[in-house]
């Protein structure tokens, strides 16, 4: 990579103590600088040749999301020089001196505070027994050391990495590697994980793994985790019967701020598994993905499995695919493969994405080869793009039926996939649906209601019309359809209310492929200018006494929108 001289890196003292972290879509990678010779950068090995394209060990539909690929768009940020030392709380190690110089937080005094250096990798290892019951201990300070070597992370999704400097043909992620984590089971049967603490963890929380079966993670808390908060099977589609996962338990959990520097992993993870209960976690403040079930995307290794029978039931899943971490292409509950018997239900997700300027962040995502599952009486509301997604036409028979959301979503793909008896579009939760998402996560809790919509009965025109995409469509309850005027000095959309009211808030939500930048808000009492792109969305608070709200380009552009609400 070049760039070594305009950044100032070589310049730095140590530049080898430094790596690069690397978001693209759904991926991370945090590769160390191995030598600086003039402006060009070269990366530790493997790390780098795993985190590119070429190895035939990702496959070829991943190479879009590689560090050489047409998807990357720079490093996100360099970390570990003491010449990035510029906000308290930040420190640097020094390989050669073996030293941590660190920028002390305010009243904090050097000579009375405990500094804690992990070592330790494992805390916890259950390996091949049953009937153990852990109960509550608190697991902190574990380490994760794979980031710092030569390997780095090279992440592929979910917080598993591809390692080693050569390896099998894989395209269906059967060879890679899941983080350390304070407790691990392996091949265990009848293991109880019950109110216990994980926190301050450099890798995961734990993991249940290797033909462990009948076993459970319940009522325990999960915060400030480098990686994922819970890891259950494996990734190899069609395991020995010793070495499948079988009815396993992750239920009333509390899981917040996981994923803290591996903003590629996700809440609860589970690879290949059979009759697992994923029920009544919170999940809240992610990066990423909340809750993942299934593996292997649509490569031929991964279409027959072991997958079946699997619920993912009243979880409270909220603020996830965080928009500050920049980690797209996921959802609140995702899954992948065919899995008989499935059920997603009774989950309340509020905030997937949400501020998002991509079309990429789904409350329910069944993505690929997800087939066979029913996803039922779920509330959903605030997603910055579909609630629910089955994209692809090799996604087959899944139903989506009896949920609630405030927008709309294109029908399900795939043969025999149907949505039935769905409440979209709300602008007001009704009692039932409240009743559901308040029981949902491991203590119930508080549910944002709706706003009312005074534009949602509104008369919208504008300057133009590109095509189909008319002025209506910002009306309609859906974030997935689109207005765009053409190119044009001064273009504009407006929504007359009917009469003058008095709101409160305006939110706008961008057509993401037509991007609206930089405009004036115009209402009767004034204008509000918005500077950058609008967001899914961008939301404003005022107190206006207005019959119109119009939405006008400041200088020659398109104006184009999914959805503007007006809230009285």
């Amino acid at each position: 990579m070049t760039g070594a001289v305009a950044t100032g890196i070589a310049e730095w003292q140590r530049p080898t103590d430094a790596e690069a972290v690397i978001r693209v879509r759904w991926r991370n990678y945090h590769c160390r600088i191995a030598a600086v010779n003039g402006d060009v950068m070269t990366f530790a090995q493997p790390c780098w040749t795993n985190s590119a394209s070429g190895t035939d060990r990702t496959g070829p539909a991943w190479d879009s999301t590689t560090v050489d690929s047409t998807r990357y768009s720079g490093v996100a940020f360099f970390e570990n020089a003491p010449e990035l030392l510029d906000r308290p709380g930040e420190f640097v190690w020094n390989s050669k001196d073996r030293t941590v110089t660190y920028l002390p937080r305010k009243g904090e005094n050097m000579r009375r505070a405990q500094a804690v250096t992990p070592h330790t990798e494992q805390l916890l290892v259950v390996d091949g027994a049953h009937d153990v019951t852990v109960s509550g201990i608190g697991f902190a300070y574990a380490a994760y050391r794979q980031p710092g070597t030569d390997e780095g992370y090279a992440g592929m999704q979910a917080g598993l990495t591809l390692t080693g400097a050569t390896g099998p043909v894989d395209h269906a992620g059967r060879f890679y590697t899941k983080p350390s984590a304070a407790v691990t089971v392996r091949g265990g049967q009848h293991i109880s994980i019950e109110n216990t603490r994980f926190s301050r963890l450099g890798g995961a929380g734990a993991i249940l793994e290797a033909g462990t079966k009948d076993s459970s993670v319940t009522r325990s808390s999960f915060t400030d985790l480098s990686s994922g908060a819970v890891y259950v099977g494996d990734t190899e589609p069609m395991p020995s019967a010793a070495l499948a996962g079988e009815r396993n338990t992750v239920a009333y959990n509390t899981i917040t701020r996981s994923g803290v520097e591996y903003t590629d992993s996700v809440g609860i993870w589970a690879g290949y598994e059979a009759g697992l209960t994923i029920d009544h976690n919170s999940l809240d403040h992610l990066p990423y993905s909340g809750i993942s079930v299934g593996w292997g995307w649509n490569q031929p290794e991964s279409q027959k499995s072991v997958l079946r029978d699997n619920k993912v039931t009243g979880n409270r899943i909220t603020d996830v695919m965080e928009v500050a971490q920049e980690q797209h292409d996921g959802g609140a509950i995702y899954t992948q493969g065919a899995q008989p018997g499935t059920v997603l239900s009774g989950n309340y997700i509020n905030r997937s994405a949400f501020g998002n300027t991509e079309r990429d962040g789904n409350g329910i995502y069944l993505d690929e080869q997800s087939s066979h599952i029913r996803v039922e009486r779920n509330v959903i509301t605030r997603i910055g793009y579909k609630w629910v997604s089955n994209w692809a036409d090799y996604g087959i028979e899944n139903t989506a039926r009896g949920n609630w959301t405030d927008t709309a979503a294109p029908a399900l793909g795939g043969r025999g996939s149907v949505m039935t008896d769905n409440l979209t579009g709300l602008d007001r939760l009704p009692a039932e649906a409240l009743a559901v998402a308040s029981r949902a996560g491991a203590h119930g809790g508080p549910v944002e209601q709706l706003r009312s919509d005074l534009a949602r009965t509104g008369t919208a025109t504008q300057s133009s019309t590109e095509g189909t995409a008319g002025a209506a469509l910002a009306l309609d309850g859906d974030t997935n359809t689109d207005t765009r005027t053409l190119s044009e000095a001064g273009a504009w959309w407006q929504v007359d209310l009917g009469a003058e009211r008095r709101i409160r808030q305006i939110e706008i939500w961008n057509n993401s492929s037509s991007t609206t930048a930089d405009f004036d808000v115009v209402t009767d009492d004034g204008t509000i200018h918005v500077s950058g792109k609008a967001l899914r969305p961008t939301v404003l608070d005022l107190d206006s006494r207005t019959r119109t709200v119009r939405i006008v380009t400041s200088g020659t552009g398109r104006v184009a929108l999914s959805q503007v609400l007006v809230h009285p």
